[in-house]
């Protein structure tokens, strides 16, 4: 592909960031701290942190603000600073069962052990504007900080852990048991090595952990309108915080040096024979911060993308895997703003030369 240099390059490159931070700083309000985009909205936060590959939620605001609330440029600035980092150790594997839960669903059964805990979520308010956010947002946030020590203490009574759902239906006999790696395997690291078809389940998970949410939900969604034969139930949806464990320096012993906020989802599908015994598939999600539809549209995919005979495309593991990156999908995007004079230049030559040939054949017919 031929590109050319574009005249005084650097100084239009220069004046352009200039412009696009003097957009974000033209009008009156006061500038956006990290601490705000931390704490208020911390849903983005988390949206990005997941696409970006990188749990921390500060270096997630400051791309946020960095990038003007572009999603896709502020996981980018994510990942590209992820990769400077060194990799110090890596985590030991943990159970969910550990989490420090906040929400916990299930639309699989009414009545669950441990109870249905709606936690933080608007799944359940009438979507209204709340206008008087333009007139005392000072009101809503006194309203809400005076019921934050109340709320601290119901939170005390909930259990420290949850049995799974999934886990009791298994125990029955009622869910097959995906592949998982060969025992003494290690995981695939798909930020060392590309991916190569068909991938092993630990590259499709880290592949789909990280993928952008509304990709996911894409293809989610073509299966759940009959694209394909994956129409779940929701088994369970968690939303906590996990220990991040790992192998103490020293002694080797297991060390726990923190917790994360992650959401996990379990999809129950439908029927499979194995060895002539009727069970359930399940498909398994679970990504950064609380982002609830791409779990769940992560469970769907990465039960779909299992299909032994895929007819669908949300069922094509090499489809699904290779266009839900929303990076390297944006990346591709934008690469056509870069100049292409030689490459239409070259159609343009093409394409009166088939014209003018064309113009020829039909000049005989046209005499006669």
């Amino acid at each position: 592909m031929g590109y050319v240099a574009v005249s005084g390059g650097l100084e239009a490159i220069e004046q352009s960031n200039i412009l696009f931070n003097i957009e974000r700083y033209k009008g009156k309000s006061r500038p956006l701290e990290v601490s705000q985009v931390k704490e208020q909205l911390y849903l983005l936060v988390d949206r990005v942190m997941g696409e970006g590959g990188l749990y921390s939620p500060e270096l997630a605001s400051i791309a946020i603000i960095q990038s003007g609330g572009d999603t896709f440029e502020a996981s980018l600035l994510l990942r590209a600073h992820r990769v400077t980092l060194s990799r110090l150790t890596t985590s030991l594997p943990i159970t969910t069962e550990r989490m420090r839960v906040i929400r916990r669903i299930s639309s699989a059964f009414q009545e669950i052990p441990g109870g249905q805990i709606l936690g933080p979520t608007t799944d359940y308010t009438i979507r209204l504007l709340q206008m008087e956010l333009l007139i005392s947002p000072e009101e809503e946030w006194t309203k809400y900080r005076a019921l934050l020590e109340d709320a601290n203490i119901r939170l005390k009574n909930i259990p420290r852990s949850f049995p799974k759902i999934v886990k009791i239906l298994k125990e029955e006999g009622l869910i097959e048991e995906p592949e998982n790696q060969a025992s003494g395997e290690p995981p695939f690291d798909i930020t060392k090595h590309s991916l190569t078809f068909p991938a092993p389940r630990s590259a499709i998970l880290q592949s789909l952990a990280r993928g952008e949410t509304g990709g996911l939900l894409l293809l989610a969604y073509s299966s759940m309108r009959g694209y394909g034969n994956i129409h779940p139930t929701l088994g369970e949806l968690r939303v906590g915080y996990v220990p991040l464990i790992i192998a103490h320096p020293h002694n080797g012993n297991p060390y726990t040096v923190g917790e994360i906020k992650v959401t996990e989802a379990e999809v129950i599908s439908r029927y499979e024979t194995a060895e002539g015994l009727p069970r359930f598939s399940m498909g398994y999600g679970a990504c950064f911060g609380q982002n609830e539809i791409k779990a769940i549209s992560m469970a769907i995919l990465e039960r779909c993308v299992r299909t032994k005979n895929p007819k669908a495309p949300a069922e094509d593991q090499e489809f699904v895997l290779s266009h839900i990156d929303g990076i390297e999908s944006m990346g591709f995007c934008n690469h056509w703003k870069l100049p292409h004079y030689v490459d239409f230049q070259s159609d343009l030559d093409r394409l009166r030369k088939a014209q003018n040939k064309w113009r020829a054949s039909k000049k005989p017919y046209e005499e006669a």
